[in-house]
């Protein structure tokens, strides 16, 4: 199926944040909108155990014996529930006295509910956990994960992890909530043909706004390299299964498909009217991580194959048509994000701002090329450990365009320990719109050892929260906007034209590249790019690219000259090393850009699950005198 790239704003053009390339905004774009006001502040949680021991969390702490959490546990905020006044979120309970005693249940990753408007529960509290004491026979063969809390538009129902809190005919924040009134359902994904074991993997859960479909991910291991998937499917409730663990009644996941077609067209692929040739396509519909979906239901929102080199962006496909847009085009890194409810905006948490991915992106339009086996290592760079860079970041429709970067949520403040725009606070996943779309919810972790202190040159900071409270969530209200909620989303079609139906036990597909080879890219406007494609021993995989820039221009204005030449490979499933060598130069459009390494070269090994810088050689990106040079190692 042919598919074509929506060319509806700036973030589609390729000429859209800051170092790129002067030029105008596609036709019909609007001006970019000016900075807006925005009110942020701090939602209420539970208070602090000093330890996890038992009884930790004493009558002092918390009068009502409703819980508490620790000084560093773990805790993840997530989206509205209709009435727009809470947000679940989930958090991690310790110190909880021993059985009987009531307050024994407030232990462990829970679901809660928060207030956001400054009123309480009727118990006086804030918030309310709505898992905790939940009885065992009403949460059989619940899922260990609990992560991603995501409202069913119903207000009755939550997916937390791989699991579904279901509170029958009560809105989870009525009183009438109770835990004998919850069950916990764990959801689960044929994978065998027999539909025996336990299940498919699902990472990264996304309900669609129908409240009948969902999104995930999954895992694969192809060639000793890790790899994934995206899929949709629609829930179906199995009160009695026969087949499958567990047996109790559990949501199954069905009518999959796929959110890839190997038949379909590549990011980067040989021309098949010119063998010699290839060609880079922006619209193809490169799915690698699903994020989420549209308010209105029609769109996809993932992080993609990126379409400049080393930048990686999120992007939205039409469910029906496979129209692609950009949704991001800055050249630091974005992952989290939230579409309005109107459609209008994007909040994205982003590195913007940090210069964290400068080194490799900075340099706007080369071609996606050596991105062929980058991009996991280039997506690992972002953090330093469980340190992230990101902040919350408003956009428009449009996307970055010009001088436009979009604007940070959260940049009042003194910048001091505690402050909302506290570099050492950095945001986490999910930020969430509320339904009227006046206000985000987002949450953020304090920098702790080693990502600062000792070795690290980044200085730890004491927490100023609560308790020494190291997680914290927080609100902005957009205070000038009026209530533009997103329309009621009838339920859609199970089938996804560009996709391809999942038949259980069936092997995933490989993610087609071009074959070894000498191939010529030439530039829309000018100029050649000469590839050189070296597969790995075996043949299985690439092993090295090496591209040759004359002359090469996309736009007839900025051209790119020099050599690049990366070669990759994986010492283990999720550890990818590089030797990447470097010596671009770009000029015009009143840019002079370089992107080099040093003449050793810039060699890097990065797990993706940890995301430990640790590199030899240099490499020094440099825009109109600007230098932004990669990381110390351990940082």
């Amino acid at each position: 199926m042919a598919l074509v790239l929506a060319l509806v704003g700036c973030s589609n053009s390729g000429d859209d944040a800051p170092n790129a390339p002067a030029s105008a905004a596609a036709g019909g774009v609007p001006a970019p909108p000016e900075p807006e006001p925005v009110e942020v502040s701090e939602l209420p949680l539970p208070p602090v155990a000093p330890s996890e021991d038992p009884g930790a969390c004493t009558k002092e702490l918390n009068p009502r014996g409703t819980g508490c959490v620790g000084r560093d546990a773990s805790m993840q905020s997530g989206g509205f529930l209709p009435d727009g006044t809470s947000v679940t979120a989930v958090v991690t309970f310790v110190g909880a006295p021993a059985a009987p005693d009531p307050g024994s249940g407030y232990t462990g990753r829970q679901l809660i509910v928060v207030k956001t408007d400054g009123t309480t529960f009727p118990n006086g509290d804030a918030w309310k956990c709505v898992t905790c004491g939940v009885p065992d026979q009403n949460a059989a063969g619940r899922n260990e994960p609990m992560d991603y809390p995501q409202p069913f538009n119903d207000g009755k129902r939550v997916l937390v992890g791989t699991n579904i809190v279901d509170c029958g005919t009560h809105p989870i924040a009525d009183a009438a909530c109770t835990p004998d009134q919850t069950h916990v359902y764990p959801i689960r994904w044929q994978n065998t043909p027999d539909d025996s074991g336990k299940g498919g993997n699902l990472r990264e859960l996304r309900i669609h706004p129908d409240d009948v479909h969902l999104g995930f991910n999954s895992f694969t291991l192809t060639g000793g390299k890790l790899g994934q998937f995206a899929y949709l499917g629609r829930l179906s409730f199995n009160p009695a299964p026969t087949t499958g663990e567990s047996r109790g009644p559990r949501y199954d996941v069905v009518d999959v498909t796929r959110l890839f077609d190997p038949e379909d067209t590549q990011p980067v692929e040989v021309d098949p009217a010119n063998p010699g040739q290839l060609r880079v396509n922006p619209g193809a519909l490169a799915v690698g991580e699903l994020r989420g979906f549209s308010k209105d239901g029609k769109e996809v929102t993932y992080i993609g194959s990126p379409t400049e080199s080393s930048n990686i962006d999120v992007f939205a496909a039409d469910l029906t048509t496979g129209e692609v847009r950009r949704l991001t085009a800055h050249p630091e890194y974005v992952d989290p994000i939230d579409l309005s409810p109107d459609g209008d905006w994007t909040v994205a948490m982003d590195t913007r701002g940090s210069d964290r991915q400068m080194f490799l992106a900075a340099m706007r339009g080369i071609p996606p090329v050596t991105d062929l086996i980058t991009t996991s290592v280039t997506s690992s760079t972002r953090n330093n450990g469980q340190r992230r860079f990101f902040q919350p970041i408003l956009i428009d429709r449009y996307g970055d365009c010009g001088d436009y970067s979009g604007q940070r949520l959260n940049a009042s403040g003194d910048g001091g320990p505690g402050a909302v725009n506290d570099p050492n606070w950095n945001g986490m996943a999910d930020p969430k719109w509320s339904p009227d779309g006046t206000a985000v919810v987002y949450w953020q972790r304090l920098a702790l050892p080693p990502a600062c202190g000792g070795a690290n040159p980044l200085p730890c900071e004491e927490s100023t929260e609560p308790g020494g409270r190291g997680v914290r969530m927080m609100i902005a209200k957009l205070t000038s906007r009026e209530p533009a909620p997103a329309p009621k989303v009838a339920p859609i079609s199970d089938e996804v034209p560009w996709g391809v139906k999942y038949v259980p036990g069936t092997p995933p597909p490989d993610r087609p590249h071009p074959p070894a080879g000498t191939y010529t890219l030439p530039g829309a406007k000018g100029g050649t790019a000469t590839v050189e494609i070296t597969y790995t021993e075996d043949g299985f995989a690439i092993g090295t690219i090496a591209v040759t820039y004359d002359g090469f221009t996309d736009d007839g204005t900025y051209v790119i000259d020099g050599t690049e030449k990366v070669s990759a490979r994986n010492p283990s499933l999720t550890v990818t090393t590089v030797d990447w060598f470097s010596d671009l130069t770009g000029t015009g459009g009143g840019v002079t850009a370089t992107k080099k390494t040093s003449p050793d070269g810039f060699h890097l090994t990065i797990d993706v699950m940890t995301n430990i810088f640790d590199a030899t050689g240099t490499l020094t990106t440099t825009i109109n005198g600007k230098e932004y040079k990669q990381p110390a190692n351990g940082t």
